[in-house]
Parts: C-alpha cells; structure tokens; sequence
C-alpha cells in the first residue's frame, strides 16, 4: 500500500537464469535446452542465446572469439547492469533477481499484488521458425520454474503463464495446466506466429476454455522477436524497432480479436493489452468506428455486429504510463474503468518512481479514478 492506496502491479518481470532451461525441461528435449555463452575478442563481451546446440567449451571460432559458458551469477550481474545502467533509484530497488528481491522491491515501491512476465522468455518464444514440440518443452519449463518462484509469497507474486502458440494443439492442454496452479492469467505475443494472426480458426477451442476456466488474456510484446514485426522490415535501431513494434503490434492484434470475431463469440473474455501506452487507442477505437465499421461493416457483419470500440469498453484493459499527457482525454473517451497500471519492473525503461507518479495523479485525477487504475480494473481484469 503506498498512501492509502491499494496496488497491484499488472505487469512486471522476472529474470530467467540461464541455468534453469536445463534444469525444468523435459529429459527428452535437454539436447536442446538454451543456454548463455560468452563471445570474448579483445576486452569486448557479447552474451548470446543459442536455443539449437548444446554449449560449447572453449572452442575458438575464425581464429578470434572464443565461446566458454558463464554462471548464472555472471549472467545476472550483466543483465543488472544493463537494466540499471548508471541509475541510482533503480539500483535503490532492484537489488536481485531472486524472489525474495522481487518482494523486497515491490514493498519499496508499495505494490501489494504484482503479476510476473518473462524476460527471456519473451524472446525465446518469438522464434518463428521454432519446432512447435520444443516450443512446447520451453512453454512447460518456465511455467514449471515461475510457479516455483512465486511459490516463495503466492499472495504476492502472481504468475501469468505461457502458452504455446507454434503448436495449437497444445495451448487447451497447458491453460488447463495453468489453471491448477491457481493462476488467472496467461500472456501471448500479439504477432504472427506461423503466418497465423490471434483470431485464426486453430486458436478457437484456446478461445473458448479461456472463457470457460475465467483465465485473463494478456499481449505482451517484446522487442528484438524472429517473429514478424512491425517496422523490422524498415530500421535496424532499437529506438526506431522498440517504438514501431510495442504500440503497432498491439493495435493489429486489437484489431484482428474484433475483425475475425473472437470477442463478438467469446463475450466474456477479457484481454489486456500490455507495455505499449494508451495514446494509441483513442485514434484506433475512432479509425475502426468511423473510418471502417461506419462504412463498411457489411463486410464483416458475421463476426462484428456493434462499433470496435464497444467491444473494447466492454471486456477490454490497456496498460497507461501516469506521465502521459493526454490521460484525461484517453479518460473521456474510453471511461475509467479499462485502465490499469504496470511498472515494467526491472526492465530497462522501468521508473523507480512510476508509483509515486501514479499516486500524485490524484492531483490531476479524482482519487476514485486512480483507485481504479490501481486496483478495482486490474483486481476485475485478473478475477482475484
């Protein structure tokens, strides 16, 4: 609780350590299991993930770098110092990558209840070309592993799990897995995965047990993906794909639920869209209102039979940054009750401070708005 306020965290992330891919996965795919090596050439490191082979041992590669396998205090060291850079808040907070850390760091910020997203794992399951059983071993590793790590305060940690979309017969099998962990979440990438979009007819039954079992969807982009994404066809840098992909991405899969029908036939599914702002989503809900439906809903009368943006209001949430400027327009037009709040904890672009600044919207907002924000529509959209 930060100033009376009760918080949950609807979207923070763990740290994977690279050691434990081998250690949950299935024996029959451990060949297979990724792993971190180290590239050295002079005084320059460079950490790879190389989900295909096993690890190699001092082996020299074009006379120059040579690749050894690190530990996984190492591997942590490096992703806390690239996360924290030369910040010295973050380091105030983020203080490990263990459970008890993640604990300890959301008392400091005041979160009461935080739901966990990967960090590797968002890359590692964005490899498009992936073989759908491996895929599938990974999937059941890290919701193995997280399990076990939110099993250090289950009131506090809450997990939302993978699932595996290389593989459509396998995604009822592992919701239903999930589902007797006492998890109420799931997270899926919004892009194509082998050519399919999320309102594809294989996901249907997915659709249908989600809505069955009361099971939260959640899209979770990530930058740096072999999946298909918006602007990797266009610019090489970070800044130019990490802008285009989190907020583009999102709105096509936004789109493709209400276009192919999946929220017109499963009413009461509940879909958050994660990590790419709300700015977006005024002009989008508008566009698809009075740019498209208005005008040609004739064409999709099947599977969308009221405005896109009646969809949205009705069982949808998107995640908002309490810095931008535009959050009582956005309030205006979509209402206060889809709105929740995520830190992004421990990622690069995550505040320290991103509690406070959700609080001190109170000043800019009524209280039982940001009550809403950060409690009663995250507490609503995850069933707790």
């Amino acid at each position: 609780m930060l100033k009376e306020y009760k918080i949950i965290d609807a979207d923070s992330h763990v740290t994977e350590p690279p050691s434990m891919w081998a250690e949950y996965i299935e024996p029959e795919f451990k060949s297979r299991a990724p792993y971190v090596d180290v590239g050295v050439m002079g005084e320059d490191g460079v950490v790879k993930l190389d989900f295909l082979s096993p690890p190699t041992k001092n082996l020299k590669v074009d006379g120059e770098k040579i690749y050894h396998k690190i530990s996984d205090e190492v591997w942590m060291e490096g992703i806390k110092l690239a996360i924290l850079g030369a910040q010295e808040k973050k380091e105030q907070i983020v203080t490990g990558a263990d459970p008890e850390s993640h604990v300890l760091a959301m008392e400091k910020m005041g979160v009461d209840i935080g739901f966990l997203y990967p960090t590797v794992g968002l890359w590692m399951l964005a490899i498009d070309s992936m073989d759908g059983k491996l895929a599938g071993a990974l999937v059941r590793a890290y919701n193995n592993w997280l399990r076990d790590f939110c099993s250090y305060d289950t009131q506090k940690l809450r997990g939302a799990g993978a699932i595996n979309l290389h593989e459509p017969a396998e995604m009822v099998p592992e919701l239903r897995r999930i589902a007797e962990f006492g998890w109420r979440a799931v997270f899926l990438r919004p892009n194509l995965v082998k050519g399919r979009s999320l309102s594809d007819p294989a996901y249907e039954e997915f659709w249908t047990e989600c809505e069955r079992l009361d099971i939260a969807i959640s899209l979770h982009e990530g930058t740096h993906s072999r999946l298909p994404t918006t602007g990797y066809d266009r610019f090489n840098s970070r800044f130019g794909m990490h802008a285009c992909s989190h907020p583009m991405e999102q709105m096509m899969a936004l789109l493709a639920l209400i276009e192919g029908g999946v929220l017109e036939r499963h009413p009461n599914l509940r879909v958050a869209f994660l990590e790419s702002g709300c700015g977006w989503l005024p002009y989008w809900l508008w566009r698809m209102d009075e740019a498209e439906y208005k005008h040609l809903a004739w064409e999709v009368k099947d599977n969308v039979k009221m405005k896109p943006s009646e969809y949205f209001r009705r069982q949808c949430f998107i995640a908002v940054e309490p810095d931008e400027p535009y959050l009582e327009k956005i309030i205006d037009y979509i209402g206060e009750d889809n709105l929740i709040l995520g830190s992004d904890y421990p990622h690069i672009d995550f505040d320290p401070e991103i509690m406070n600044e959700a609080v001190g919207l109170g000043d800019r907002l009524p209280r039982s708005t940001v009550q809403k924000m950060l409690w009663d529509n995250p507490k609503r959209f995850y069933g707790i």
